[in-house]
């Protein structure tokens, strides 16, 4: 267990230098504990040059009596003590061509005395483009086909249809982004293959994303851009607050809230029943990009 947490302190270091070096503002970094046992390391950005506000925490929290969130699908965990790692993100950009982002890896184990341990990794990555470009969700789903074959060539197809299925609003029969990778419960074959394959999704997200960030971050927007992109983030808030696993599972246990929230947007807004004009880039968003696709070979 102590490889796993290794590796997530070193990968959230790894990102935070990476998007302090194309951004050139330096992290604020917390570190906390939690009452029931355990903590973690908030760094945060805000206001940058290139992101609004990015996020990237690594949070070790220990207990004798999981949360809802966690317990109500794995019924088998009752009266087990338990560690939950990982290290999380959310990046949201200043310019409104540059998508905004989620990465998530985490590690759980749970523990009875005179019983095996009970383990799984998970988490994943998605993309979530205000204006769509398919050369970029191209090299995004490639990237994230390349995390996963060395491991399996179903894997890739498996992980990006649990992505489409879960990063879905169903109150709005809409998909939050063009997606990527999820994946839960991982403990097939052996630990050595799932640790393996989830330090390769980890270390693949960098890959994915900076060049687009890199290719969009200094093109021209204005007032109409940035108000749709804020509508946009929206829909990005409504997803974490109704639907994610990882919001529900912190504030239930009693989380540091500062924590869980730094995922949302700075700024977001909702417009009462606006639609985009028909044929234009905002209305080609819903109508073309937020349908599932098979990027890697289109």
């Amino acid at each position: 267990m102590k490889d796993v947490e290794n590796y997530l302190i070193q990968l959230q270091k790894n990102i935070c230098d990476a998007l302090t070096k194309i951004d050139g503002t330096a992290f604020r970094a917390d570190n906390w504990t939690h009452s029931k046992g355990g903590g973690g390391k908030s760094c945060v950005l805000q206001n940058g040059r290139v992101f609004e506000k990015a996020g990237v925490n690594f949070s070790h929290v220990t207990g004798d009596n999981l949360p809802p969130a966690a317990s109500a699908q794995h019924p088998e965990l009752a009266g087990r003590n338990f560690d939950a790692m990982g290290v999380s993100l959310v990046l949201h950009p200043h310019n409104p061509y540059v998508p905004t982002t989620h990465c998530n890896i985490r590690f759980f184990m749970a523990t009875k005395e005179n019983a095996d341990p009970i383990w799984w990794f998970g988490g994943g990555f998605d993309l979530t483009p205000y204006y769509g470009f398919e050369e970029d969700c191209m090299h995004w789903h490639q990237t994230a086909k390349q995390a996963c074959d060395p491991f399996g060539k179903e894997i890739y197809s498996q992980y990006k249809k649990n992505c489409d299925e879960y990063f879905y609003l169903k109150h709005r029969d809409e998909m939050r982004g063009i997606g990527g990778l999820f994946f839960d419960d991982l403990n097939e074959k052996n630990f050595e293959h799932c640790f393996e394959l989830t330090k390769s999704i980890g270390d693949h997200f960098l890959p994915g994303y900076i060049p687009i960030v890199e290719k969009r971050k200094d093109l021209a927007y204005g007032e109409k851009e940035k108000a749709f992109q804020c509508y946009r983030r929206g829909r990005y808030v409504e997803f974490n607050l109704i639907y994610d696993r990882g919001t529900l599972f912190g504030l239930q246990f009693g989380g540091r809230v500062e924590s869980i929230f730094v995922s949302l947007p700075p700024q977001a807004n909702w417009v009462y029943n606006w639609h985009p004009e028909p044929g234009s880039q905002e209305a080609q968003l819903t109508d073309y990009f937020l349908k599932p696709k098979e990027w890697v070979t289109l």
